[in-house]
């Protein structure tokens, strides 16, 4: 199993990245997936989950109306879209295969780093 982050970056308050997930080694479209971040000095925090079907979606109060999961099972690529971007949303961001109530295997993450 091999979960791959992309699209982090440097970005001004208010803008918008769009991080991307590609997974190999399992049967994507059977997993449920999410995305976590961890802040410096706190943490992991779950964002978002998606399920297997690719219908329902929860998300953190935290980010609700701003962050929006997909996936494409054709392309085993899960995506998060990350609009409206605030300082508090700096942080490292994994992709998470759910295992059950938790998470089995993860990505190396990719750093979102949100400033003016």
């Amino acid at each position: 199993v091999q979960l791959v982050e992309s699209g982090g970056g440097m970005v001004q308050p208010g803008g918008s990245l769009r991080l991307s997930c590609a997974a190999s080694g399992f049967t994507f479209s059977t997993y449920d997936m999410s995305w976590v971040r961890q802040a410096p000095g706190k943490g992991p925090e779950w964002v978002s989950t998606l399920k297997a079907g690719g219908g329902s979606t929860d998300y953190a109060d935290s980010v609700k109306g701003r962050f929006t999961i997909s996936r494409d099972n054709a392309k085993n690529t899960l995506y998060l879209q990350m609009n409206s971007l605030k300082p508090e949303d700096t942080a490292l961001y994994y992709c998470a295969r759910v295992y059950w109530w938790a998470y089995d295997y993860w990505g190396q993450g990719t750093q979102v780093t949100v400033s003016s």
